[in-house]
């Protein structure tokens, strides 16, 4: 039952990984990776000499502990809600409804936002100027985009990762719950003292799962709602808007492999750092 999973990853993950040493080359189409001229780190200067990396790299980082931070608690709240709900039909509705965002392109996204938050003919707009109010206007307000993405992105995700978490919960031991309704114990107390203990591994490794890409943005979501609107870059540009925009001017694929290895690399070390600390903690919530 492994070996597709073991076949994918081989497939998709590690006979690739060769194809890194293109971020140590000048990559020349008529040579290949293998044969274009051995550069070394010179790649890696793209990123580190632009000036821009304090600004990427604390937006990339704020961004992804946003998400990993209000996602959990939201899919958390809402996979122990729906199994506090009796009637099976309505939690299989839920589920359907919530999941169903998860789904929706990042342009169709875009477009609905867009449609929603114009200054000129989008549809909250129009409601508060009738309103008698004045409406900000947001494709000019840099301030106002680190809410809108976070609710967007939670907006997309809290559905498939409430599954998880629920699928989680039902996995549960039920005699323990029968045990703690005869007790007396009420909905809060069993949630409190065994639900949540219960989900205390799973929050784990899917928290280890996520830091390791914590520097590693979602690039469909930021450049389709934000595009190249430079005035709001100041809070919205990450790593990987910052590298296609240069890679669209150069088409220089090197350094774009230079700050994929770079992300990667970083990432891998700090799942080893959390793990070490979780392990310190409790080794059997570690991964390894």
């Amino acid at each position: 039952m492994c070996l597709p999973a073991i076949l994918f990853f081989l497939v998709f993950s590690y006979l690739p990984m060769p194809g890194a040493y293109i971020a140590f080359t000048n990559f020349q189409y008529n040579k290949g990776i293998f044969d274009s001229p051995f550069v070394g780190l010179k790649n890696f200067q793209f990123l580190f000499i632009s000036g821009q990396l304090g600004l990427l790299l604390k937006n990339t980082v704020l961004y992804n502990l946003a998400f990993i931070i209000c996602g959990n608690i939201l899919q958390l709240a809402f996979a122990i809600m729906l199994n506090e709900v009796a009637c099976k039909g309505y939690k299989k509705l839920a589920q359907s409804i919530m999941f169903l965002p998860y789904f929706i392109s990042d342009v169709l996204v875009s477009l609905l936002v867009y449609n929603m938050l114009n200054y000129d003919y989008g549809f909250i707009s129009h409601l508060v100027r009738s309103l008698g109010m004045e409406m900000p206007k947001i494709y000019q307000d840099a301030g106002a985009w680190p809410f809108l993405i976070v609710l967007v992105h939670l907006w997309k995700s809290t559905g498939y990762g409430t599954v998880v978490y629920f699928a989680a919960i039902t996995g549960m031991d039920s005699s323990m719950m029968e045990a703690a309704q005869i007790d007396g114990a009420n909905a809060w107390q069993r949630i409190r003292y065994i639900t949540l203990p219960t989900l205390k591994p799973t929050v784990i490794i899917l928290f280890l799962f996520a830091i390791g890409g914590i520097l590693k943005g979602n690039f469909g979501l930021f450049y389709n709602l934000v595009g190249n609107n430079s005035m709001l870059f100041k809070t919205t540009d990450i790593i990987e808007t910052y590298v296609y925009r240069s890679m669209m001017n150069s088409f220089n694929f090197s350094q774009s492999s230079a700050v994929g290895l770079f992300q990667s690399v970083v990432g891998f070390f700090i799942v080893l750092g959390a793990n070490a600390f979780v392990k310190h903690l409790d080794p059997d919530y570690a991964l390894f």
